[in-house]
Order: C-alpha cells, then sequence, then structure tokens
C-alpha cells in the first residue's frame, strides 16, 4: 500500500511532486556498470536504490527497462528489482529507449509530462531519450549521480549537452525531499527518514544520533544478518 495515499496536493510552481512526474529507470544492469569508470560504482547503486525507494513511498509511477538482457548486459540490479518485485522491466535492443514503442506508450501511461530519469550510461541510454523526449514536450529530470559513464570526460560532455537541451541536473536525495517538502507530513515522514537513514551517509547517521541521543528514541533495529548456506552456484 502507498504511504502517500492521503497526503495533501504540493503546490508545483516549477517544482517537482508526487502528482506530477514519472521515474524511467534504464539499463540498471551489471554489463553497463562493468563500464562505469567515473564515478564510485557502489554509489551508484545506492543512489538508485534510494531514489527506487522513495518512488514506492510517494507512490510515483516507475517504468523500469533494460536493454539485450540475455545477449549482453544481464538482468536488472537485484537491488533495484527487489523494490519493484512484481514489475518486469521493458525489454529494448535499442540504445534509446525513445526508439522502443513500449517504452514511450508506458511513458505516456502515466499521463506525466515531467520525467525523472536515471540510467546508465550517460552518454547514450540517457542522453538519446532524454533529447529526444524533451523535443516531444516532456520536462527531463536527470539525476545525475544515479548516472554514470565510460570516462568524467564522456559524463560531464553528456550534461552539458542535455543542459543545453534544457534537461534539468538533479540528484537522489534533492528528488525525494523536493517530493516530501515538508515535515508535517507524517504520512511518509517515517519511509522517508528510513531511507535517509539506511542510503544517506552521514546525513543518516546524524538522523540516527539526533533520534536517539537527542530525543531518547530507541535505536534502529536491522535485519539480523544470516550467513547464506552453501547452494554450489559458483563450483
Amino acid at each position: 500500500m502507498s504511504q502517500a495515499k492521503d497526503r495533501p496536493k504540493l503546490s508545483e510552481k516549477g517544482l517537482l511532486t508526487p502528482d506530477n512526474c514519472v521515474v524511467a529507470i534504464i539499463d540498471l544492469q551489471p554489463q553497463m556498470l562493468f563500464g562505469v569508470s567515473n564515478f564510485d560504482r557502489q554509489s551508484i547503486i545506492n543512489n538508485n536504490v534510494l531514489l527506487a525507494k522513495a518512488a514506492r513511498v510517494f507512490d510515483v509511477p516507475v517504468v523500469l527497462s533494460t536493454v539485450e538482457t540475455k545477449s549482453f548486459s544481464g538482468n536488472m540490479w537485484p537491488q533495484v528489482q527487489a523494490v519493484f518485485p512484481n514489475q518486469v522491466p521493458i525489454e529494448r535492443s535499442t540504445m534509446n529507449s525513445w526508439d522502443d514503442k513500449n517504452f514511450v506508450a508506458a511513458i505516456e501511461k502515466s499521463g506525466r509530462k515531467k520525467i525523472v530519469l536515471t540510467g546508465l550510461w550517460t552518454e547514450t541510454c540517457v542522453a538519446l531519450a532524454t533529447v529526444q523526449a524533451l523535443h516531444d514536450g516532456y520536462e527531463v529530470y536527470v539525476v545525475e549521480d544515479c548516472c554514470g559513464d565510460v570516462s568524467q570526460f564522456s559524463h560531464d560532455n553528456a550534461m552539458k549537452r542535455l543542459v543545453q537541451a534544457s534537461a534539468k541536473p538533479v540528484t537522489a536525495l534533492s528528488v525525494m525531499l523536493e517530493w516530501q517538502r515538508d515535515w508535517a507530513l507524517k504520512d511518509t515522514y517515517d519511509a522517508v527518514m528510513d531511507i535517509v537513514k539506511t542510503h544517506c551517509g552521514a546525513y543518516g547517521m546524524g538522523v540516527e544520533y539526533a533520534y536517539t541521543m537527542v530525543h531518547g528514541a530507541p535505536a534502529t533495529k536491522l535485519p539480523q544478518y544470516v550467513i547464506p548456506t552453501t547452494s554450489g552456484a559458483g563450483k
């Protein structure tokens, strides 16, 4: 069940709200991550999971897509797929998602004209879809810390191109906080704080400290670690 079912409408005036955007998550697959060298790859996974969880919390529609899963790229990262266990990614052969009729149809079905977009790599799977979505009248918000590329030059050059085309660079945390906007909105507050504590490093530790040491709340309890049993799959 959505955590945001009964939340009030937020003012727009150029800002993202849970009611005016759709999230597109493109090609978060092992082979694509192998080629990333401009940004810490574990951070890219972390930031994408943050964004995915936030979309679930705020009931924002999400379009998942993968490219050449069986022949080259591998399955969508299990960390992201776990957030959407019942959603099958749209499979493509095209580098450009906007060339795939099923992907475009899924975006259109959302009824939203603002796209929060993340993917690998920045200069191809992110850039090509973004430029054409902008051409077709959408606003695109590229979640830069969720993207990566084969070099810093490639990533930077792609982001320059996208900004020049009128895309808006954002971060995973900034998107979630833009959706929350008001700490008095308690229906999503606890879920947002859980994401912060899990995925936002020093910010999350600061929240944990304030809860426990300042406000006297009980310490966060995480699931007990269980050592996986040997399956023989690695033999």
